[in-house]
Order: C-alpha cells, then sequence, then structure tokens
C-alpha cells in the first residue's frame, strides 16, 4: 500500500528541530513488467530531520533521481509509504527557464503559478532575486546570464515555492569549479538563512561532504540505503581542505567496494 502524507507531521516525532519533515519506509519502485521490469530502489528507509541537509551519492543508475521524483510526487512507489511535512520543491540540473523572460518574469512566474497575488509579487521578485545575488540583473534573459546566474534564478524560482523541503537533482554538474564553489557558498548560506531542509543528489563525493551533515549513499540497482554517513566539520567547509578529502576518501572507497561487488 502507498500512502502520501503532506502538511501533516509524520508520527514519529512533532514540533521543531529534530522532527522527522520526510520520511520514507520500505520504498520500492518497479518500472515496467514481467521480464521488461526494472526494480529502481527496493526497500528503501529514509528519515530526514528538519533543517538538515542530506546528500545522496551512488554509482549511475542506482535510483538517486528515481528517489527524488517519489519524493516530490512525479512518481508513485510500488510499496511502501513516503511522508512529508509540508511542501516540496524540484531545482534540476538543468534551469529550464522561459527564454523569453526575463530574470524578474521569470521569477514573477513562479510566484504566480504559487497563487501569490499580484499586488505582491513585485516586491517578492526582487526580494527572491536579491536573496540570491542578483541584484541590477533582474531585466536580463537567460542567454544574457552565465550558468552560475542562470541557477540563481532557477533557485529564486524554487524558493518562491514557499517549500519547506528543496530537492535538488546535481543543479551544479554543469557548472565550471570555480562557479560551483561560489553556489556552493551560496545555497549553504540560503539554507542556513531560510531554515531549509534539503536532500540533495550529486555524483561529486567532495561535493557532497562539503554541502551534506549526512551523506547516503546508495547501492547500485537496485537502490538502497547502504550507508548513511554523519558529517560532523565545522561550517564553512572548502571542497579541497584535508578533513572534506578525507571524508571523501572513505565514502569513495565504499562505493568503489559496492560497485565491485554489483560487478562480481
Amino acid at each position: 500500500m502507498t500512502i502520501r502524507t503532506r502538511g501533516a507531521t509524520p508520527p514519529t516525532r512533532s514540533g521543531g528541530p529534530g522532527a522527522a519533515v520526510l520520511e520514507l519506509r520500505g520504498v520500492t519502485k518497479v518500472f515496467g513488467r514481467g521480464d521488461a521490469q526494472t526494480v529502481a530502489l527496493q526497500g528503501v528507509d529514509l528519515r530526514v530531520e528538519r533543517g538538515q541537509f542530506v546528500t545522496v551519492v551512488g554509482a549511475s543508475g542506482c535510483g538517486k533521481s528515481t528517489m527524488l521524483n517519489l519524493i516530490a510526487g512525479l512518481e508513485r512507489p510500488t510499496e511502501g509509504t513516503i511522508t512529508v511535512d509540508g511542501n516540496v520543491a524540484f531545482m534540476f540540473q538543468d534551469p529550464t527557464l522561459l527564454p523569453w523572460l526575463t530574470a524578474r518574469q521569470n521569477v514573477d512566474l513562479a510566484l504566480r503559478l504559487a497563487g501569490v497575488e499580484r499586488a505582491r509579487r513585485g516586491a517578492r521578485t526582487q526580494d527572491l532575486l536579491e536573496l540570491v545575488n542578483l541584484g541590477g540583473f533582474e531585466d536580463k534573459r537567460p542567454h544574457e546570464l552565465s550558468g552560475g546566474m542562470r541557477q540563481r534564478v532557477s533557485l529564486a524560482r524554487v524558493l518562491a515555492q514557499d517549500a519547506q523541503v528543496v530537492l535538488m537533482d546535481e543543479p551544479l554538474g554543469a557548472l565550471d569549479a570555480m562557479t560551483r564553489d561560489k553556489m556552493h557558498d551560496e545555497i549553504e548560506r540560503i539554507w542556513t538563512q531560510l531554515g531549509l531542509t534539503v536532500v540533495f543528489v550529486t555524483h561529486n563525493m567532495r561535493e557532497a561532504v562539503r554541502l551534506g551533515d549526512r551523506v547516503v549513499l546508495l547501492s547500485s540497482r537496485p537502490g538502497r540505503v547502504k550507508r548513511d554517513t554523519r558529517i560532523d566539520l565545522a561550517r564553512p567547509r572548502k571542497m579541497d581542505s584535508a578533513e572534506v578529502a578525507t571524508h571523501a576518501a572513505e565514502l569513495t572507497d565504499a562505493l568503489s567496494e559496492e560497485v565491485a561487488a554489483h560487478v562480481g
């Protein structure tokens, strides 16, 4: 049986920090039927507390993106339950901005779709663009912005939805290293400032350690939670720091062992 609950706190905990804002119990996702059947996820249990930043890593095809799609309600689990306390917003690798609209208009559209009345949208749009450090670029169209700026507009659109849980599916994967580092700082600042709960999928192990309170490693298909590692490093962190590198190396070894066992 599949149960999806929104706007109701999971029964295991309630209230402020430490409460479960997202919980997956025994979640399995199967695509296709018969001989064409593919088990993408199997028996996934995951509990995310309010305000946590959880990064998800694993080999290609292990079900990371499928898990985000299930949480967002874009797909339905074949088995298991997903409980979400509040609204969910999704940030993809591609900014998916409407090219004929300016940055301001792209964010305004997100607010309009979220039901924000016209009289409030102008000020709210400006606040969001300034929050992501795009003040002065409001009237630029996507082709006039750098890759990092386009992702900032995308982030502003996500924030326009006033979601409690923000899902990010490799949103920085197409950016160069320097721009990526700047976006790490921006995402961390906004996460802290707004008290968001974030689930962030990445292939970059250092990025996972740089950003995450926890790094969840999924096994090769079918995806299961193979390892859930708490990252007890002071913030802010740097991608090239010895501490981040050490944690990333340990997790990379664990992933390599998992992939080798699966292939074997």
